[in-house]
């Protein structure tokens, strides 16, 4: 399914068919092979817990402005869940900073019956399915492109992508090539804090994955992670005041 993405206003039934059409993917027999023997095995304290088990769809604002693009989802994180980010060590460390922001309802995500909601902002990722040892193979990143070129058709008012971490970077980077938004990636490099104005108008900043690895030595603190939605909010207000001069009669 392809929308334009910048006539189409935003839809929630357009995203929840989009939903549908991830959740019922299964063009990775490896992913669908480890996700569902991830569910049927569980891990001991989610043993009374039905797991999800299949490829995760992102969720959040129909009307977000801005777009959070992850990995993958955990294996006993958003593959137990169903929601991106929740139920995991590195939802654990984002909602907090999310909620202080005004951009989540919530400061824990626990499950999708939880209540969370979002505020101006979409999280969804590169890949859907977990993969064995967070690595998804090149072959399954470029299987699940066509899912997130329909969320983001959908999601019409996203004025700032956030990837966390460089393989959400690169599935952002080659969503644009194919779309033909840049024509060359080498002048867009990741690095925590990089900041990027696309030929669209979309601004792109980079951000150190949360990840356990990340947060328990150090290299991502939760000063450095906030600062990196500030700046987003900020990409939004200057947007606004933009948008609003251009609007204004000028006086001669």
């Amino acid at each position: 399914m392809r929308l334009d993405a910048r006539s189409q206003p935003p839809s929630l039934p357009v995203l929840d068919q989009v939903a549908q059409q991830i959740a019922a993917c299964t063009l990775c027999p490896r992913l669908i092979e480890y996700c569902r023997g991830i569910g049927q095995t569980r891990r001991r304290k989610y043993r009374d817990q039905q797991y999800w088990a299949k490829p995760v769809p992102g969720f959040g604002d129909p009307n977000a402005r801005i777009l959070i693009l992850g990995l993958a989802p955990g294996a006993h994180g958003a593959n137990r869940t169903g929601r991106p980010f929740t139920g995991d060590d590195s939802g654990d460390f984002m909602y907090p900073v999310l909620f202080e922001l005004g951009l989540a309802g919530k400061p824990v995500a626990i499950n999708r019956s939880d209540g969370m909601k979002l505020r101006k902002l979409w999280i969804s990722s590169v890949v859907r399915c977990a993969p064995p040892g967070d690595k998804p193979a090149p072959q399954e990143i470029r299987n699940c492109s066509s899912h997130l070129a329909a969320e983001l058709a959908a999601l019409s008012r996203v004025q700032v992508v956030v990837c966390l971490g460089k393989i959400a970077w690169d599935g952002y980077m080659a969503h644009l090539l194919a779309q033909g938004i840049i024509q060359r990636r080498a002048e867009f490099v990741f690095r925590h804090g990089a900041e990027y104005l696309l030929p669209h108008g979309i601004k792109l900043l980079g951000s150190y994955h949360p990840s356990r690895r990340n947060t328990n030595t150090g290299r991502l603190d939760r000063p450095m992670f906030a600062r990196i939605f500030l700046r987003a909010l900020e990409v939004l207000e200057e947007t606004k005041e933009k948008n609003s001069r251009a609007r204004s009669p000028r006086h001669g």
